[in-house]
């Protein structure tokens, strides 16, 4: 693949990280400016990634690259979903938030806790085009947190036996919805490049 830069929309350091794992061994080169905040107002993953590429693309002239992800919870009939990141206020930490979480499934049973982690990811090219991917990871919401690494819900997101807090990077990023995502994405520029 030739050697690209794109400008990565967010503002949290994790998914960065998660980014910079995946696409520089790709010969994908990320930027990561101070860009404006771009207010999220689609009602879906995919609706959300699209306005904050769509900004940084407009804001910095370059391709840009924007996920918005989150926790869809079966029991909760999809909630946090795209509130994920604003679930219980704008106040509340992500360890607030996971406790809310548990706190509204104090009673479910196990068998009832199924949860999906849904990655969407918009890439916006100046001339207009977009190239855009979804990924998702299914699993179960554990009774309690659990694992030192991750962030937001990773801690109760039970995948296999573990939470994802509790994988290495590497491992996350080989079963997870950004981790899909991001794959699904290098593919799509690999054909939009050799078109």
């Amino acid at each position: 693949m030739e050697n690209t830069t794109f400008v990565i929309a967010t503002h949290n350091p994790n998914k960065v990280r998660e980014f910079r794992r995946i696409l520089e061994p790709m010969g994908i080169s990320i930027l990561t400016p101070s860009l404006t905040e771009a207010e999220e107002t689609g009602t879906t993953f995919a609706e959300n990634a699209r306005i904050k590429a769509d900004s940084a693309c407009k804001e910095t002239g370059l391709p840009s690259i924007a996920d918005d992800s989150g926790l869809t919870v079966d029991a909760l009939n999809g909630r946090p979903g795209v509130y994920s990141a604003r679930y219980g206020g704008p106040q509340a930490s992500d360890e607030d938030r996971v406790q809310m979480i548990l706190q509204e499934l104090k009673n479910v049973p196990d068998e009832q806790r199924g949860a999906a982690f849904v990655s969407a990811i918009c890439c916006t090219f100046p001339n207009g085009d977009r190239l855009e991917v979804q990924g998702m990871c299914r699993g179960l919401i554990s009774h309690a947190p659990a694992g030192e690494g991750g962030f937001g819900y990773d801690p109760i997101f039970l995948f296999g036996e573990k939470t994802f807090a509790q994988l290495s990077g590497e491992e996350k990023d080989a079963h997870s919805h950004r981790g899909e995502a991001l794959r699904k994405f290098t593919v799509a520029l690999q054909n939009y490049q050799n078109r």
